[in-house]
């Protein structure tokens, strides 16, 4: 993988981390949201995250240890001095990261006694959503780390274009 292929994960996964923070920020605002739309009450959602599209582990590591595929990798390189190899498990597309979903949390929501509010069953009970506060900050203090290291990984691969564009002059 080259450097531009490093920004490019870095890139994808500064675009998710993004997403799962704002999805957080929706949950926190809506923790108390007893009435949607379709008439229920919010559901916490999650982002679920899933690798990048350019190919699998296994087919990716079945090319690059196929005999055929090296020797004639060699063969080519041999034919013609100029040719550049290809360093095993190089791509010319870093795969990163992708949204695969965001998805709605199955855990049925928490009825409290409250007689006089507007969405109050017939027993009296309102359901709210089971958003724990203490569990939506862990998340985002997470999307947080994680989006700040990935802007420290692009400002290094940055500098490291830099170091390389200064030893070329």
């Amino acid at each position: 993988m080259n450097l531009f292929g490093m920004m490019d994960t870095s890139g994808s996964a500064l675009q998710a981390e993004r997403m799962r923070a704002e999805v957080v920020a929706a949950n926190m605002a809506n923790a108390e949201t007893t009435r949607t739309a379709d008439g229920t009450p919010y559901h916490r959602q999650h982002v679920v995250f899933a690798a990048g599209s350019a190919g699998n582990f296994a087919g990716a590591m079945s090319t690059q240890l196929d005999p055929a595929t090296q020797l004639a990798a060699l063969q080519s390189a041999a034919a013609s001095p100029t040719v550049i190899l290809p360093l095993p498990g190089a791509s010319p597309v870093a795969p990163g990261v992708q949204i695969a979903a965001v998805v709605q949390d199955t855990a049925p929501p928490l009825k409290r006694y409250d007689p006089g509010h507007p969405d109050a069953d017939a027993q009296g009970y309102v359901s709210y959503p089971d958003i724990n506060p203490l569990t939506e900050m862990v998340d985002l203090m997470g999307a947080t780390r994680s989006y700040g290291l990935n802007v420290s990984a692009v400002q290094a691969e940055k500098s490291m274009i830099t170091s390389s564009l200064d030893l070329v002059r």
